[in-house]
């Protein structure tokens, strides 16, 4: 059974229907129980780092979240992968879960002026070091990003990236823990591959 971490940070119906087209068991849940139980876990999340960990908190779910970790595969999606790292520089400096080692910062710091922030759309995912989530992906496939913000200071995690005016962290990965930037759950079929990788890891 996969567990999706609900926290009350984003609408978690893609990502849950994902995975039942996936012909995968889930539960949507904010108990520790759940957690405990589970084979895998998903922390995703949309909006401001602060406010997630705040929330996150308030569930009582951090303890959980960070020992789970150590025994069983989690994937954070979005927001959801930035938690994952030490600290984010977003409205301030904030504590992440300290999962991954490395730096969550302002995208417009290391971009062109002229281009969009948040970078949103369709980009190549180029790998960097090969994975068992890349079981039934292919290299330079497209994903969907939608983010404001990227991790940095993570070059031993870094399993893919993408371009936007600089080298975007894409996918990492530290011991049991992947972070995905990108939403897997709205990349279409590529997504969906990466989806059923992590569930066969």
């Amino acid at each position: 059974m996969i567990a999706v971490v609900d926290y009350g940070v984003g609408n978690l119906f893609s990502l849950k229907s994902s995975l039942k087209f996936l012909g995968l068991d889930c539960v949507v849940t904010s108990k520790k129980e759940d957690l405990i139980k589970a084979d895998k876990i998903i922390l995703p999340g949309v909006g401001a780092f602060g406010d997630a960990m705040m929330k996150l908190r308030e569930t009582g779910l951090v303890e959980t979240v960070k020992e789970q970790a150590k025994i069983k595969p989690l994937l954070g999606i979005c927001l959801g992968m930035q938690l994952l790292f030490d600290k984010s520089l977003e409205f301030g400096e904030h504590e992440g879960l300290g999962l991954i080692r490395g730096i969550v910062a302002p995208l417009s710091d290391d971009i062109d002026p002229s281009l969009k922030i948040p970078h949103m759309g369709w980009n190549r995912l180029r790998i960097i070091k090969d994975d068992p989530i890349f079981k039934y992906f292919k290299n330079g496939e497209s994903v969907y990003f939608v983010h404001s913000f990227h991790a940095k200071d993570c070059a031993e995690s870094v399993l893919a990236v993408s371009e936007y005016g600089t080298t975007v962290t894409g996918l990492v990965r530290q011991g049991l823990v992947y972070g995905a930037q990108f939403h897997p759950e709205k990349s279409g079929n590529a997504g969906l591959r990466l989806l059923k990788a992590f569930a066969e890891i």
